[in-house]
């Protein structure tokens, strides 16, 4: 079982390879989906677009926050996509 920071580091060499081959400027999506793929090679659990609750006081939202992607349940991804760096 992996170690946070292992797939951490997994996650991080994931996304820099994308980066390099594809560079700034897609819509989020394309790098989510391609991000996820990446991932499932290595055959690692992934679960995306992932609704979690959040609580507040006695007040829970059932969807209150949406992960755009879970590693092994252990690691949130939040991508986020920029026109350039």
């Amino acid at each position: 079982m992996m170690s946070e920071n292992e797939l951490a580091k997994l996650a991080v060499d994931v996304c820099f390879k994308i980066h390099t081959r594809l560079g700034p400027g897609l819509l989020e999506s394309v790098y989510e989906e391609i991000v996820e793929y990446e991932l499932r090679k290595l055959n690692l659990f992934i679960e995306r677009q992932k609704d979690l609750p959040v609580n507040w006081d006695n007040l829970k939202l059932e969807k209150g926050y949406r992960a755009d992607l879970i590693i092994e349940r252990k690691l949130l991804m939040e991508l986020k996509s920029v026109e350039q760096i």
